[in-house]
Order: C-alpha cells, then structure tokens, then sequence
C-alpha cells in the first residue's frame, strides 16, 4: 500500500498521476511534446500541492520506462531519477508497452485474447509485444518491422487486440483479418498505477544512478557538416 507519484512522457502525449494504495487520485495530462520538459515539474509540484502531499510523504516514484520517443523518455527518467536522488525515494521503472496494456485491460478484457501494443518508431517500425490478458509475455518486447506476415503466428490461432499509435499503419498494411481487432487507445500515467503499486509491493525497485529507459534500438542522430 503505497503513495506513488507516476510520471509518462514516452510519447507526445505526457502526464503525471498521484496515486495511492493502487487508486487514482488526481491526473494532469498534457498533449504537447515540446513542452514536457517545461510542464512535467509544474504538473508534479500541482499535484503534490493540491493533495498536500509533501517529498517525506512519498513512498516512491514510478516512470513509464520505454520504448518510445528518446527525447520524451530522457525528459522522464531524468526528472523521475532527480527527484528520487534528491527525495531520497526507490525508482519504480514501468514497461510502456506492458502500460499501455494494462490500459486496454481496463476497458476490454478477453481471457482468450492476446494483446499487442504498438508504438509508431517511423516507416514501418514499431515497437511492440505480445501480452495474455494477465500480461505474460507471448512475444519479448522489439522494433519490429512491418510486413504482411507480422503476428501470423499469433493470428493464426488466437484474436489479437492491436493498439497504439503504431497500429494505424499496421492495419493498413494487414487489411480485414478475422482474428484482428483494432482499439483506439490514448497514452495516461493513470495506466501505471497498477503495475507500479504491484511492483511496489515486490520491492521491484531500480538502480537510480544507472537505471537508464528501454530504448530498444540505438539513437541515431545526422551531425551537421
């Protein structure tokens, strides 16, 4: 039973959760990825203030952890790894993708189902995972490259939930499929909650001086001649 402070910024989308004892208290979101290195203290310092919570209070912080976008993902996991060395606070590390799950769960639970998020990583990459509905893994997390043979095993024998950002293009290219569905989905921290309170318990907590996000492919950047 803790209080956890739960950050995202692994895609455009950024927001922060209060919670406590797996229940959410309060959530500021905000869809403007340029900012969230300008909005994600301000939204925390709101957050603490509004529910008199002070740093002492705090039993952890919890971070989507990745894949996703490498600025938003260094934005998060700096500022969650900054305040839990200055707060002296274990660091929770959330899969993003195992996130995004547990937000579907929420709404659209099929014991017989799989689940496979999937997060846009340009042209036909994404980065995505296989889930039961009780979140055991059925294929690892990886940048996948989209072709028409993409989760044949998994469609062949099971319906399988697509959704993400990354699942648009997807659909697109695997066309009507009587095993596939498609579920709109938005990213929130609020989706963190259970799996950090859970982890919590476990004492699943991070190295907070090496714990780095789950990039899953280098980052490559051009350098100006």
């Amino acid at each position: 039973m803790a209080l956890i402070l739960n950050i995202d910024t692994a895609t455009n989308i950024g927001s922060v959760c209060l919670s406590k004892n797996g229940q959410v208290l309060q959530t500021l979101v905000n869809d403007q990825q340029q900012d969230h290195a300008a909005t994600l203290t301000l939204f925390i310092q709101q957050l603490m203030q509004e529910h008199h919570v002070t740093a002492a209070q705090l039993d952890a912080i919890a971070v989507s952890a990745g894949p996703g976008s490498y600025t938003g993902l260094r934005v998060g996991v700096a500022t969650a790894k900054g305040l839990c060395y200055a707060w002296e606070k274990p660091l929770i590390a959330v899969s993003t993708l195992q996130q995004m799950t547990q937000g579907i769960l929420l709404h659209e639970r099929d014991e017989q189902a799989l689940y496979a998020p999937m997060l846009d990583a340009r042209r036909m990459e994404v980065y995505t995972a296989v889930y039961t509905a009780d979140l055991d893994e059925m294929l690892a997390p990886q940048a996948l490259i989209l072709t028409p043979e993409s989760y044949a095993a998994q469609l062949a024998e099971n319906k399988v939930y697509f959704f993400g950002n990354g699942s648009e293009k997807w659909s697109q290219l695997l066309g009507q499929h009587a095993h596939a569905t498609f579920l709109p989905y938005t990213m929130n921290a609020e989706h963190m909650v259970e799996l950090a309170e859970k982890a919590f318990e476990k004492g699943t907590f991070e190295d907070v001086a090496y714990f780095s996000p789950y990039y899953l492919k280098p980052f490559h950047t051009t350098m100006k001649k």
